[in-house]
């Protein structure tokens, strides 16, 4: 199964420079994000282009789960993000919406060029409000958009939906690395300025939010030792 995968992915190869990242322990907090939608939207090579800066049309379906990490900085401090790539098929959905518990952000994607993808927008939004924390950040992607000629839905189409969800919005590509990293660092910002509102309400928060902050998942989607 490709969650055993990536779970693994974190864990071993520490000669790679991304396998380093993961295994880094000295950040100011750590950010679970979802990336979910439609198959065939591009989620995975959306991943690859922000945590590796490349970029391949040749992949397969995701199967399951997996998941790159990248350490950011953001207004002073170093946030580590736990990225997590979700099959789009509908029967790996059990699956995939046992690891929205503990996650902070959602990149919502759908492709420009599919109208069925566009629709299912609602879908997935019902799944963040049924299996996610209350204040999860959610950005809506319309991604492909270097494919202008085969477009189906407009840009006014996705800000209408965005709006009306309550939602972020952008149009991205993954393939011209067009807004790929504008929408992590908005996310991440929304992230921040929702915690900070939480720790304003509740400053015994602050304790628990600085400097400790992990997330560990095991097999089961079970977040531990999370103290977002």
């Amino acid at each position: 199964m490709k969650h055993e995968a990536g779970v693994e992915m974190a864990n071993s190869n520490a000669s790679n420079p991304a396998q380093k990242d993961a295994a880094d322990q000295n950040f100011d907090y750590m950010f679970k994000l979802l990336i979910i939608g439609n198959s065939s939207v591009g989620k995975t090579s959306f991943l690859f282009r922000y945590a590796d800066d490349s970029f391949t049309s040749a992949f397969v379906s995701t199967v399951g789960i997996d998941f790159k990490v990248k350490t950011v900085f953001r207004n002073d401090k170093r946030v580590k993000l736990q990225i997590w790539d979700t099959a789009g098929q509908e029967r790996y959905r059990t699956i995939t919406t046992a690891y929205y518990r503990g996650a902070m952000g959602f990149i919502l994607m759908y492709d420009i060029t599919n109208e069925e993808s566009f629709n299912s927008v609602q879908d997935w939004s019902t799944q963040i409000k049924t299996y996610s924390w209350d204040n999860a950040q959610v950005t809506l992607v319309g991604n492909k958009c270097d494919m202008e000629d085969e477009r189906v839905i407009s840009t006014e189409r996705g800000k209408q939906l965005a709006d009306q969800l309550g939602f972020e919005f952008f149009e991205t590509s993954a393939k011209d690395n067009i807004n790929v990293k504008q929408v992590f660092e908005r996310l991440v910002d929304l992230i921040c300025d929702k915690m900070s509102e939480s720790i304003d309400s509740d400053p015994t928060l602050g304790n628990v939010n600085k400097g400790t902050t992990n997330l560990t998942q095991d097999a089961s989607g079970n977040a531990s030792g999370c103290s977002c």
